[in-house]
């Protein structure tokens, strides 16, 4: 749309607030609201100051003005909002040179985008996120100096079995085998598709809903493939939704990788593919259909892996699920069919179209926008310096003998390792001036101040059961 039309679209909807929504540093949406008559078509250019120092991973106080600048094509209504209310997602500026923001998650995305256009390898990367997530039935946590809990219920719970629950009906999945039951024991089915329906009412193309395989309401929503920047959006507007539906159902969701202990965790895996010109650049006459590009882009991944571990999966809990021998993908090799491997070649269709990369190691705890710019850097370098993936894995990793295992390398373990990766490896990341050295030192930074090391001072409780009698 152009501003003009988004003024015509508001007025059709009889939208009475403008919300204006960003994202912080590591990932969460912002906003604030104006009336609507505060919005002109000039405000798309001079935009609305804001407090920077505010959000989390930005500003210093004292230089703490800053600018959200509305882009007109993403102006959609807000489904959830008493009062109709058009919502708009901004980029952000410094108000006295108009600059676009550099630790702007959506400036970076909109750089990268830029950055493979003008290397001439192609003009549109696809993104196809599978965020896995949560629908609890009560959540309750806490901490202090000398006490530490959290709590999780959920009607599918396995541990309910026993509940009086006035009647309790069972049909709770058991740990594992939350992968595809029918109703009853399937209980949400209606939420899962009220949450596709919202989504769908906002212009998102989805392509399925089920349950996944942990019990407990682990579920699984597909949107189909965009371009980053575009994808970016879409992935924040897919949290909105998610967690706004369940809030009105009285659920609850996370994304978080591993709120349960003993169950599958919540990944994201990511499927890529380059084009240029409307022509996929992914398939060809190599291993599984793919061409000498998208397994150089496979190298690509597979060298920088553990640096983009930092932003793939960039919190401590995140390294719950990627934990070697168990399900999550941990194994830094490129397989078809094999769902052990770091990079898997789907093989569901022959279409050229349909051919491309599946990154299997990411999770949804991760800012989109900064995840899906780091991957395709990484596909980039790996096509210009033409980067061997190695041979493929297409054995069953947990039948390999020691000394085989000892030849596949491994994701971080620890969001310690991942962030010491990165410190290592981020020359890629620079080129173009996508990520600038800015963002990498204040990302690491971030997230040993305010992450790592406020978990790594606390005692665990499960701790006590091991240690408090020594």
């Amino acid at each position: 749309m152009t501003p003009k039309e988004v003024l015509a679209f508001a007025q059709k909807n009889k939208a009475k607030m403008v919300d204006l929504k960003f994202l912080d540093f590591p990932g969460l949406w912002q906003h604030f609201s104006v009336p609507l008559h505060e919005l002109d078509e000039g405000s798309f250019e001079s935009g609305f100051g804001f407090d920077g120092s505010s959000i989390r991973g930005w500003q210093p106080i004292h230089a703490s003005d800053m600018l959200v600048i509305p882009d007109p094509d993403t102006a959609v209504m807000d489904p959830f909002m008493a009062v109709p209310t058009l919502s708009l997602i901004c980029n952000i500026a410094d108000p006295i040179t108009k600059e676009a923001y550099s630790r702007d998650p959506r400036n970076i995305a909109r750089k990268a985008e830029n950055y493979l256009k003008f290397t001439g390898l192609a003009d549109t990367a696809y993104f196809g996120p599978e965020a896995e997530f949560f629908i609890f039935d009560d959540i309750r946590f806490d901490g202090g100096a000398h006490f530490a809990f959290y709590q999780i219920d959920s009607v599918e719970g396995v541990w309910n079995t026993g509940r009086e629950e006035n009647p309790n009906l069972g049909y709770k999945p058991r740990h594992k085998e939350g992968y595809f039951p029918v109703s009853p024991t399937d209980s949400q089915q209606d939420l899962r598709t009220e949450m596709v329906l919202v989504m769908e009412a906002l212009g998102m193309e989805i392509e399925a809903q089920h349950h996944e395989v942990a019990t407990a309401g682990q579920a699984e929503i597909d949107m189909k493939f965009q371009p980053l920047v575009r994808m970016g959006d879409q992935l924040m507007w897919f949290k909105y939704c998610i967690k706004n539906v369940a809030k009105r159902n009285q659920k609850t969701v996370t994304f978080m990788p591993k709120p349960l202990f003993g169950d599958n965790g919540s990944g994201m895996h990511t499927h890529v593919s380059l084009w240029k010109g409307g022509n996929p650049l992914f398939a060809g006459d190599k291993y599984a259909g793919l061409s000498q590009e998208a397994l150089w882009a496979a190298g690509g991944i597979l060298k920088h892996a553990r640096a983009l571990c930092a932003f793939t999966n960039p919190t401590t809990n995140s390294y719950k699920r990627l934990v070697p021998g168990f399900e999550a993908p941990v194994n830094l090799a490129y397989s078809s069919r094999n769902r052990s491997a770091a990079i898997r070649i789907p093989m569901y269709s022959p279409s050229p179209k349909a051919k491309r990369l599946e990154f299997r190691t990411p999770d949804p705890s991760c800012n989109g926008y900064l995840a899906f710019s780091a991957i395709l850097m990484a596909v980039i370098d790996g096509i210009e310096n033409r980067l061997d993936p190695g041979e493929p894995l297409d054995k069953d990793i947990y039948g390999l003998s020691p000394e085989e295992l000892a030849n596949v390398p491994s994701a971080p373990g620890s969001l310690d390792e991942a962030l010491e990766a990165l410190k290592k490896d981020h020359e890629f990341l620079l080129r173009g001036d996508v990520f600038t050295p800015d963002v990498i030192e204040k990302w690491i930074e971030y997230k040993i101040e305010g992450e790592l090391n406020p978990v790594r001072l606390r005692p665990h409780p499960h701790e006590f059961m091991l240690y408090f009698d020594i």
